[in-house]
């Protein structure tokens, strides 16, 4: 099945850049580009892409509101974060606003590529780097509801980065319920996106912290 992709950046040449190296994946297909986050959010919620890779710093809406937009409008379409340096308080807001990861701009080709197949599978990616960060800066949620037995199962699965097909082969159960799973997880947990419910896997002693390095 193609990843459908929207790329959101102010720049053309990053766009054209971006574009130039997917099109060599024939698993997938770049279907709209953004110049500004009110544009990307627009496309979101137009064409329902499977990721839409989010420059962080664009006019008319940053890439974190626009963010924050797409989870809260079109929740199934996943956000990678675009930056320009590893800033913590970017990245921080990025998470929070339910991005599922992030990429820096000289991010080489494959593992660009290798990010958007991730996250299109609900793989939530981060580095050991920026998860050391996140643990430092993303507060744990006040006091989240108790998870029954299955979704702390689910959320360990989900930590240790699988996919929701991989979460689903290894629970002997469907994809749709998995989904169905994680999104109860993430609305006890009071939490955006999988990359955060992931931390807190870590923080409650799930899974370690180097599962979050990938």
């Amino acid at each position: 099945m193609t990843i459908r992709v929207v790329l959101a950046d102010d720049h053309t040449v990053v766009r054209q850049g971006l574009k130039m190296f997917l099109d060599l994946d024939p698993d997938i297909e770049v279907v709209a580009e953004a110049t500004n986050g009110a544009e990307a959010v627009k496309l979101a919620r137009e064409l329902k892409p499977d990721v839409v890779v989010m420059d962080l710093l664009m006019p008319v809406m940053d890439g974190v509101a626009a963010t924050a937009a797409i989870r809260r409008e079109v929740p199934d379409v996943e956000v990678l974060a675009l930056t320009s340096v590893l800033e913590d308080e970017k990245v921080v807001s990025a998470v929070r606003a339910g991005a599922i990861g992030y990429l820096l701009k000289d991010t080489r080709s494959d593992d660009l590529i290798r990010a958007i197949k991730g996250a299109a599978e609900g793989q939530a990616q981060l580095s050991l780097e920026a998860a050391t960060r996140l643990m430092r800066e993303v507060r744990a949620p006040e006091s989240p509801e108790q998870l029954t037995e299955r979704e702390t199962e689910v959320l360990r699965h989900l930590a240790l980065g699988k996919s929701n097909k991989e979460i689903a082969r290894s629970l002997s159960v469907n994809e749709s319920t998995v989904k169905s799973h994680v999104s109860n997880i993430l609305a006890k947990l009071g939490v955006e996106g999988r990359t955060q419910a992931a931390l807190h896997a870590v923080r409650i002693g799930l899974v370690p912290a180097t599962a979050l390095d990938r």
